[in-house]
């Protein structure tokens, strides 16, 4: 059972970007010490917390000083060296099986069809071209290549949706292993956020309908417009992982669904892109939830009182709503003070809550937005 740490104990977030910073904010808020294990100076997190130790995620001996300096240890991504947070003795509530599971594409989609029991897409494990050619022929069009660790935002992915898409990675295979998923035919694209306090009681958070442009997420919608059938089906898939996980801190589940149908696509070992809306939508945030969760401390049951939108601000988008935030006293404006703005990179994010404002932001977007 995870010890309950009271603030003002010290909270040590492993990964500086945007979600350490929400992370920490709620921390802050609740009266917690953050600490922040970053290679990049001035990392998001690290502008909001008590400190920020600058050295590589791998580098022992700066984990283990926001060990030393920390009561209670966190992860903010997925890729954490694994061996070096081992090694550390201080309280790590998720633990490091969640990161092995969920590290690695083959694991993590094995994990939830044998383990959690719940339904993926048809895999098959590849490891040169000849394999590759053989499980095409087992999985059929349309499918995509993977590789099982380390892609993000449509990183590390080839479309598989005929012969000469075959062809063409035949002629320079990736290196390494992969991993072969049939597409789903899907209709949308949602996810759910979940967690479990001290208790072992699983919380989860309203449902989001996702829209991805080019693989990075788009918008996120709440609630998403589905059946009260396939709403049921997903909490309890949810719950069929969160304890198959012994879950702590926040998981996010990436779904397909078509009709009353549904598959898991990904996990995410910490809070979600597309829960950002529950920082304004809900009466506990994702963030607070998975502060709750690593700290001991119960989560009350998680209530949406009006529909909510999110949207994602890739590269220039950033500077547009800058300039227009003046304009728009509906928006709840986010801007991760990145130092470089680049092209499909997160820079930020808008949330509005209400239909009317919602119609409003979607109309910005389309003016305004990356295309």
């Amino acid at each position: 059972m995870t010890n309950i740490v009271l603030p003002p104990a010290t909270i040590g977030i492993i990964g500086g970007g945007q979600l350490g910073q929400m992370m920490a904010l709620s921390a802050k808020m609740m009266g917690y010490k953050v600490g922040v294990l970053d290679p990049t100076v001035a990392s998001p997190a690290g502008q909001v917390s008590d400190f920020q130790i600058v050295a590589e995620y791998d580098d022992v001996s700066a984990l283990t000083e926001l060990s030393k300096r920390s009561d209670v240890l966190t992860y903010e991504f997925e890729n954490v060296d694994i061996v070096t947070l081992s090694k550390q003795k201080k309280s790590l509530p998720q633990g490091t099986r969640l990161l092995e599971i969920t590290s690695n594409r083959l694991t993590e989609k094995t994990f939830v069809q044998n383990i959690a029991k719940v339904p993926v897409a048809k895999f098959i494990a590849i490891h040169d071209a000849k394999e590759f050619k053989v499980a095409v022929a087992k999985i059929k069009f349309p499918a995509i290549l993977k590789t099982v660790s380390g892609g993000y935002d449509g990183h590390g992915q080839w479309h598989v949706d005929n012969q000469d898409d075959v062809d063409q990675i035949v002629k320079k295979f990736p290196t390494g292993t992969l991993i072969l998923e049939q597409k789903v035919p899907f209709q949308k694209e949602l996810s759910i956020m979940v967690t479990r306090d001290v208790q072992n009681n699983v919380t989860m958070w309203p449902i989001s309908e996702n829209v991805h442009v080019d693989h990075i997420l788009k918008t996120s919608f709440v609630p998403a417009n589905i059946s009260a059938v396939l709403t049921k089906k997903i909490q309890q898939i949810a719950t069929e992982i969160a304890n198959a996980l012994d879950l702590r801190g926040v998981l996010g589940i990436e779904l397909f669904v078509s009709d009353d149908n549904v598959w898991v696509n990904e996990l995410a070992p910490r809070p979600h892109n597309s829960g950002h809306y529950s920082i304004e939508a809900t009466n506990v945030s994702q963030f607070e939830g998975h502060i709750r969760s690593i700290t001991g401390l119960t989560i009350p049951e998680i209530t949406l009182e009006k529909p909510a939108l999110m949207l994602n601000l890739l590269g220039d988008e950033i500077q547009q709503a800058r300039n227009d935030l003046v304009n728009h006293s509906e928006w709840h404006f986010h801007d991760y003070g990145k130092a470089a703005i680049k092209r499909n990179r997160k820079m930020g994010h808008i949330t509005v809550v209400g239909e009317d404002n919602i119609k409003k932001l979607y109309e910005w977007s389309q003016a305004h937005g990356q295309h």
